[in-house]
């Protein structure tokens, strides 16, 4: 069973307020997809209506060919799609191994098979923090955690929302050190991010949002090729 998420003609929004307007696009496993666009054009929008987090009003979602348009949050979980959240959303009172407790309770059916030990090989930073609670984690070190998390959850396919908001140039090679282990493992990546550079060097395709909708998708090359695009589309001079 292919292990890829297929989004077709996605419309989700706030209440009243339409934000996705038919957003398509297909996340295979072992690749890594990368949405780019200005602020306020809908890529957390997007990562929630994904998760179930917001109301589809139209259109489909499928996992490994099933359809989820219709579930809820956590069974698109059980069925291997994990997420990390905009803000990295860790719990100040929970420890680092609590949280990647709580993260393998409902593994998934994901091709790598993530594991404590795996995911500490893979952040050994995280193996010194096992005890700390949330609230004495560097920016860096709950990134790391968030991810963490959602990898023990052993997802067919990780959504991650700006991973390196606030993040060191340091700590951005690492992020995207362990996204390259992922796409190597096989699981599917979607990551929504505003740093350029590094969507540059590891995206196998770029999607760039604008207005709700997918506006451009193409590799790096073409993207880089493409000058007028990232003027037009990402402000960039």
């Amino acid at each position: 069973m292919p292990d890829r998420l297929e989004i077709i003609d996605l419309h989700a929004g706030y209440g009243e307020a339409a934000v996705l307007h038919g957003v398509s696009l297909t996340v295979a496993g072992g690749t890594i997809n990368v949405v780019l666009g200005r602020n306020g054009v809908g890529k957390t929008t997007l990562m929630r209506a994904l998760m179930g987090l917001n109301p589809v009003r139209r259109g489909s979602i499928r996992l490994a060919e099933r359809d989820i348009t219709q579930l809820a949050p956590e069974s698109r979980a059980r069925l291997g799609l994990g997420l990390v959240p905009q803000g990295r959303r860790l719990f100040r009172s929970l420890t680092v191994r609590e949280h990647l407790t709580v993260g393998a309770r409902a593994p998934g059916p994901g091709p790598a098979g993530w594991t404590l030990a795996r995911v500490l090989a893979l952040f050994p930073r995280l193996a010194e923090r096992l005890d700390h609670r949330g609230s004495m984690l560097s920016g860096g070190e709950q990134a790391m955690v968030a991810i963490a998390r959602a990898l023990v959850g052993n997802p067919r396919v990780l959504m991650l929302d700006e991973p390196t908001a606030g993040l060191s140039p340091l700590l951005v090679r690492d992020v995207a050190k362990a996204l390259r282990v992922l796409r190597e493992e096989g699981v599917g990546v979607l990551l929504v991010e505003q740093n350029l550079g590094l969507a540059m060097s590891v995206a196998d395709r770029i999607h760039v949002m604008s207005k709700g909708s997918i506006a451009y998708s193409g590799t790096a090359a073409e993207l880089g090729a493409a000058g007028d695009v990232g003027q037009r589309l990402l402000g960039l001079g």
